[in-house]
């Protein structure tokens, strides 16, 4: 193979990427760029080529091998651009300073966004035993995001050769693979395998390659810098005569490069574009207690206990271990001396509105305020697209941000796409932290759980984001007693918790309770007030010279020994010397005390002159074997003591508090590996200061420990924090939103089945948001001729403006906007391009106002007709303006 052909090959493989089999946005989007670059690019890169090449042809093979030289470093089979291949003797250069930062964090892939980790599936033969098996991937529907699916196998048919083909899909709900069914279907067909046939099968159709899917955030400046770099190290590394032509070839070197750099970071900047855009939210629906409804409505509540929809929540309430088996509807009410009213036992049960949509309209409406009436928020959603939907809405308005991200470690495997490299992590990283900076409050914190896998890193980058001077501090959690053992020969049982504010300045740390000792020890009692307090030394006996550092603390107290009194003699402060004149002796009966230790070395008092003049009554003298010894009151403090940054409390242990209170909510069968404990992230939400009416995000969520810690919380003193829950698995709806209506229901829960604990009332929205997988899928982009207008430079022109992207639901067909020309009106139908869609949220959104009601059409009361924004503007949601949506369906 020539060097020529060696390039072009290249060149396609890593434009196109590598084949892979199945549905999904990405195998559109390389069906698009395969048919760009074959009937666009390749024939005219060649023409531009060889009109370049005419007067040097010998240059052909040269430019051919420094090309292939240069680009092949910087693509991966996914297609994604960044530093792959850059061992050091190619001499690839990054500036990694600043002129204005001290350190800077540089790693790998930090220029881009990362996307997924996926596997590259190709329909492929296994042979196993003698035994045959052709796995089809064609209809397999690719991960939408990173999130933990794992494969499902069914039986498809036995060809004529005695080939069994089967099927290949990707969980949904927690589907799992019925071995059984699949035998069962295999002896219909007079085959016999077993179970562990079966499984080395599968083992050896997934040893697929697995890749990281990232998008360049600026392709044409990264490969434009590292060009010049690169060609800065070819020329001046060993040339040595300059002609005119030699000048010409490299020019010409440069000239075919920015033009396929040019023209290959068109596709990642329309990527970025769909990255980046406004997320449509789909499938929301409520989940509410019946205090609320009963509360608001009654006439309501009995349409509700009479709807046919109820027959499927009670069902629900007894799959959720609320409600016995010989539960009715009409068992909500209790008869007494008051009247009817909810029964206590009830009063709590959660109420789904998935099942009531006719009357969906009618809960929401029982509140002046929809969002302000909402408790808390569930997000089902890869994590960076809901932040970047939600900021605008929710910037500046989160009191605390706690996380508990992937520990990216190799020895305890967790619910989440676990294989990054540390590169790939800090890319995933840093994005999402970049992004939910902006939505702390001025006094907001972040919360970071973390291992020591990646503690050091974690660290660097929120120093880079947050600023180093903004780092509070960090605490040590021991969450595991007995340790996990590891092949370096330690048992782990710690982990850590870093935490970082928007502001230090602003920030305001809460205090924990008082423990029983710490109280036992102010024993002292203020009479007048009651107030608790005990006596501590007066003097300050840190290290250091604080006669130098605090000069106005030093300073002498007079102690009259017969009438038992203090003052605070005469003095006069001298600021060219730096320190108190005394200006009268002590009297016959006094005596002197300075702030001097046991070894007479100066020390200060805890207060300036001035306060102790004024708070003398606060002070008292005790005699001590070698002196005279002041003494202050330090009082018991309502608000509790400062966070300790060393945590051991049993409480902390995530087997013993966040394993147990998973299987006493879900019963013994596991239902999630490695939950957070639910009092080791109360106590960091009571770190932040988490208080009445502020908002905790947690973009990791998990199986909702962070919404069960806000619940407690409220439960505990009638507050009303709030949380915002983002979570893209299957346990989303598995684990995470069952386990909202369980503690909401109740406090208390065992195998599975609530007893009589507290429940509390509660309302909280959930929903799904449109993924950059679901954008691909759908985006509809026209088989052009690229290369028709001879005034346009065909690199650098917009290739996709006339494309139609969401206008059309490239899946169907049908147009979703609709122009009259004549009457100059756009017709939008959203209906077109998903079901489900929450257009009153979406808009919500993308305008940053919050909802306060949604208004019923006139011609059909059970649908939303218009919503009503927090500032008193209303907006159709049936034929919405096309200013709002246009950023929605075309970028």
């Amino acid at each position: 193979m020539t060097r020529e052909e060696t390039f072009f090959k290249a060149l396609r493989d890593v434009f196109v990427g590598a084949k892979v089999e199945g549905e999904s946005g990405f195998v559109n989007l390389m069906r698009i760029k395969a048919r760009y670059y074959e009937k666009g690019v390749f024939p005219h890169l060649q023409e531009d080529i060889a009109r370049a090449l005419q007067p040097f042809p010998e240059f052909r093979e040269e430019l051919f091998d420094r090309l292939y030289t240069f680009f092949h470093r910087y693509f991966s089979e996914s297609g994604s651009i960044y530093f792959r291949y850059t061992p050091l003797h190619e001499r690839i250069y990054e500036q990694v300073y600043t002129d204005d930062r001290d350190v800077v964090l540089f790693w790998k892939t930090h220029m881009l966004h990362y996307v997924k980790t996926d596997r590259l599936f190709r329909s492929m033969a296994v042979e196993v035993d003698g035994c045959r098996f052709f796995f089809d991937v064609s209809s397999l529907e690719h991960k939408r995001a990173n999130e933990k699916r794992e494969l499902v196998y069914d039986f498809r048919e036995k060809r004529r050769d005695g080939t069994l083909v089967l099927g290949v899909a990707y969980s949904e709900k927690g589907r799992k693979t019925k071995l059984e069914e699949i035998r069962k279907a295999l002896r219909k067909e007079d085959v016999t395998v077993d179970e562990d046939l079966l499984a080395r099968a599968f083992r050896l159709f997934e040893r697929q390659s697995e890749v990281d899917f990232f998008i360049n955030k600026n392709a044409r400046a990264f490969l434009r810098e590292q060009f010049d770099l690169w060609l800065y190290q070819y020329v001046f590394r060993g040339e040595t005569t300059w002609t005119e032509q030699r000048i010409r070839q490299l020019q010409v070197i440069k000239e075919i490069a920015y033009k396929i750099i040019d023209f290959i970071s068109q596709f990642e900047d329309e990527l970025v574009r769909i990255w980046n855009k406004p997320k449509f939210v789909l499938n929301s629906g409520y989940v509410i207690t019946l205090d609320l409804i009963a509360d608001g409505d009654v006439g309501l509540m009995e349409r509700l206990l009479a709807h046919t929809g109820m027959s499927d929540q009670v069902q629900e309430w007894r799959l959720l271990g609320m409600v016995g088996e010989d539960f009715k509807p009409e068992d909500v009410w209790q008869k007494d001396l008051m009247g009817v009213r909810l029964h206590s036992r009830y009063q709590y049960l959660p109420l789904d509105t998935r099942y009531f949509k006719d009357l969906e309209l009618s809960i929401v409406g029982l509140f002046d305020h929809l969002d302000d009436a909402l408790d808390g928020r569930l997000i089902k959603s890869e994590n960076y697209q809901a932040l970047n939907t939600l900021v605008g809405k929710l910037a500046h308005q989160v009191q605390t941000i706690y996380i508990d991200p992937p520990y990216n470690a190799d020895a305890t495997e967790i619910l989440y796409q676990n294989e990054f490299k540390h590169s790939s992590w800090l890319t995933l990283m840093r994005d999402r932290l970049q992004r939910s900076r902006d939505f702390l409050a001025a006094g907001g914190i972040l919360c970071a759980t973390i291992d020591d896998n990646e503690m050091g890193r974690l660290q660097l980058l929120l120093d880079d984001v947050f600023l180093a001077d903004n780092h509070l501090s960090t605490i040590v959690i021991r969450n595991n007693p007995s340790g996990r053992s590891t092949v370096k020969g330690f048992a782990i049982n710690h982990e850590y918790v870093l935490i970082y504010a928007a502001s230090a300045r602003n920030a305001k740390i809460g205090r924990f309770p008082h423990t029983e000792e710490q109280r036992k020890r102010y024993d002292q009692v203020v009479g007048e007030t009651g107030e608790h307090f005990e006596w501590e030394n007066f003097r300050k006996n840190s290290t250091g010279s604080y006669r130098v550092d605090r000069p106005r603390q030093f300073y002498p107290i007079y102690y009259d020994r017969v009438a038992r009194a203090l003052r605070i003699p005469r003095m006069e402060w001298q600021d060219g010397e730096k320190f108190w004149t005394v200006l009268d002796e002590p009297g016959e009966s006094e005596i002197a005390i300075w702030p001097l230790d046991h070894s007479g070395r100066e020390r200060v008092w805890r207060w300036g002159v001035e306060r102790a003049a004024e708070s003398l009554d606060e002070l008292l003298v005790r005699p001590t074997e070698e002196r005279l010894e002041v003494y202050k009151r330090k009082y018991l403090q309502e608000q509790g003591s400062l966070p300790r940054t060393w945590w051991d409390d049993p409480a902390y242990s995530a087997r013993d508090n966040g394993t147990r209170t998973l299987v006493n909510l879900f019963g013994s069968e596991k239902s999630f590996d490695f939950p957070k404990s639910t009092r080791a992230v109360e106590d960091t939400l009571r770190v932040c200061s988490l208080d009445d009416d502020e908002v905790a995000l947690d973009f990791f969520a998990g199986s909702g420990t962070t919404a069960h810690a806000v619940i407690n919380l409220n439960r505990e003193d009638g507050d009303k924090r709030r949380y915002i829950l983002v979570e893209m698995a299957d346990y989303f709806d598995t684990v995470l939103l069952p386990r909202v209506k369980k503690v909401v229901f109740s406090d208390r829960w065992k195998d599975g089945k609530a007893e009589n604990g507290q429940g509390i009332s509660h309302f909280v929205k959930y929903y799904q948001l449109e993924q950059y997988e679901d954008v691909l899928r759908r985006a509809r982009y026209e088989d052009a001729d690229l290369f028709e207008n001879p005034y346009q430079d065909p690199y650098t022109s917009y290739v996709f403006l006339r494309d139609r992207k969401m206008l059309d639901n490239a899946q169907t067909g049908q147009p979703v906007v609709e122009i009259d020309t004549e009457k100059e009106t756009v017709r939008v139908d959203l209906s077109r391009l998903y079901e489900g869609i929450d257009l009153a949220e979406t808009l919500s959104c993308i305008t940053g106002k919050h909802v306060r009601r949604i208004h019923p059409r006139q011609d059909d009361p059970t649908r939303p007709g218009e919503v009503e924004f927090e500032d008193g503007e209303r907006v159709s949601l049936v034929n919405p303006p096309w200013d709002l949506i246009k950023p929605l369906v075309w970028w």
